[in-house]
C-alpha cells in the first residue's frame, strides 16, 4: 500500500491525500444525471487501484446511481483491513422517484427524510459510521437550513456520522449553519474554468477553520487534454454534459484552448494536463483536496501525480496568462494568495 502526502480536514482530525476518489460516474446509467453505463467490475478495480496507489479518501452520494454508487463502494472495500480502509464520504437530500429513474430528484431537507437516507446510506455503504455526511443542496422543500443542518449536528453528536459538511452553499447559508453547529467541511465546485469559490467560500473556510473538497477539478472532462469538440459532439445521449453550456459553443472553444494551453506547463513536469488542471486547484488557498473521478486504474494514473505536484509560481502565472488570453471561465485568473 503506497503512501501520499495528507493535509487535515479542517477540525475533524482526519488528514486527508491532496486527491480523492470521486464516485459520481460510478452510479451507472439509467437516471437523470448519469455519465452513461458502466461496468461495475472495472469500477471496483478503478477504486482499488486509487486505494492501492495511496488515495485514502472516496466521496459519493446517496443520488449517484440512485443507490448504486454507494453499493459499488462498499464492494470494492470488502474485506479490506481496518488499517487500510480509506475514509469515506458522501452526500444526502436529494430524494428520487424509484417509478421515474429519469426524473430530477427532488431537494428535500426535511429532518425525517433526512434521517432515513442516512440509514439507507449507513446500509448500503455497509458501515457504522459515515466519515463526513454532506448536504448535497439547499433544500427547495419549504425546510429552512437551520432546521436540516440541527439534523446533522444531531447525528454527529449521536455517532451516525464523524463530520458534517455543506455542498453547493453559498457564504450567506455558510454562515447561517455556523451558528447552529460547527461546518467542518465545505464541497464547491471548483476548477480553472468555475473559480469563482475563490473570492468568496474559500476565504469563508479559512477563517471559519472548515475544511474544503472541491468537485469537478477538470471541469468533467473538459480540462484533461483529452477531450475534443468532435467527442463533445457525439456525448452519449445518456451522458449528462451533451447539451450542457460548458460542452457547447461558445464556451466550448475558450474551454479547449485553457485545456491545450496547460500542455507546456504539463510536459515540464511529465504529467498530462489533468494532473496540472487538478494540481491548480490544490494551488489555491484554502483547499484542502479534491475530488477526481475515475472509471479504470488508467484513469486514475492519469491524475494521481496531481497528489504530489506542486506547481512553481512560473506555472501559475502561466496558467492565469491563457485564462486571460482565452477568456475561458469566470472568477479570478489569479486567487489571491492566503
Amino acid at each position: 500500500m503506497a503512501t501520499l502526502p495528507t493535509t487535515p480536514l479542517g477540525r475533524t482530525g482526519m488528514h486527508l491525500t491532496r486527491v480523492g476518489f470521486g464516485a459520481w460516474a460510478i452510479g451507472g446509467g439509467d437516471w437523470a444525471f448519469a455519465w452513461g453505463n458502466q461496468d461495475d467490475a472495472a469500477s471496483i478495480t478503478a477504486i482499488r487501484h486509487a486505494v492501492e496507489s495511496g488515495i485514502n479518501w472516496i466521496d459519493t452520494a446517496a443520488v449517484y446511481g440512485l443507490g448504486h454508487s454507494e453499493e459499488v463502494v462498499a464492494a470494492a472495500l470488502a474485506g479490506l483491513p481496518q488499517a487500510d480502509r480509506p475514509y469515506v464520504f458522501t452526500k444526502g437530500g436529494l430524494v428520487w422517484n424509484p417509478a421515474d429513474r429519469s426524473a430530477a430528484p427532488r431537494r428535500v431537507g426535511a429532518p425525517a427524510s433526512i434521517r432515513t437516507e442516512v440509514e439507507a446510506s449507513l446500509r448500503r455503504l455497509r458501515v457504522e459510521r459515515i466519515d463526513l455526511y454532506q448536504m448535497h443542496w439547499p433544500a427547495e422543500d419549504g425546510t429552512t437550513l437551520e432546521e436540516y443542518w440541527q439534523v446533522f449536528s444531531d447525528l454527529k453528536r449521536e455517532g451516525k456520522i464523524r463530520a458534517a459538511g455543506l455542498s453547493n452553499h453559498g457564504v450567506s447559508q455558510l454562515d447561517a449553519a455556523e451558528r447552529i453547529g460547527t461546518v467542518n467541511a465545505i464541497q464547491p465546485p471548483f476548477s480553472l474554468l468555475h473559480r469563482d469559490a475563490a473570492d468568496d467560500v474559500l476565504p469563508w473556510a479559512r477563517e471559519h477553520e472548515a475544511g474544503v473538497i472541491v468537485y469537478s477539478p477538470m471541469a468533467s472532462g473538459l480540462l484533461t487534454g483529452a477531450f475534443t469538440a468532435a467527442r463533445a459532439a457525439h456525448l452519449d445521449p445518456g451522458d449528462w454534459r451533451a447539451g450542457h453550456p460548458d460542452f457547447t459553443e461558445p464556451a466550448l472553444s475558450a474551454n479547449l484552448s485553457l485545456a491545450e494551453a496547460l500542455r507546456p506547463v504539463a510536459e515540464r513536469h511529465g504529467v498530462i494536463p489533468a494532473a496540472v488542471a487538478v494540481a491548480w486547484t490544490l494551488a489555491v488557498p484554502g483547499v484542502t483536496g479534491a475530488i477526481v473521478g475515475g472509471r479504470s486504474p488508467r484513469q486514475v494514473d492519469g491524475w494521481l501525480p496531481a497528489a504530489t505536484l506542486e506547481l512553481k509560481d512560473g506555472d501559475l502565472s502561466d496558467i492565469a496568462a491563457a485564462i486571460r488570453a482565452t477568456g475561458a471561465g469566470t472568477g479570478p485568473a489569479s486567487p489571491s494568495p492566503a
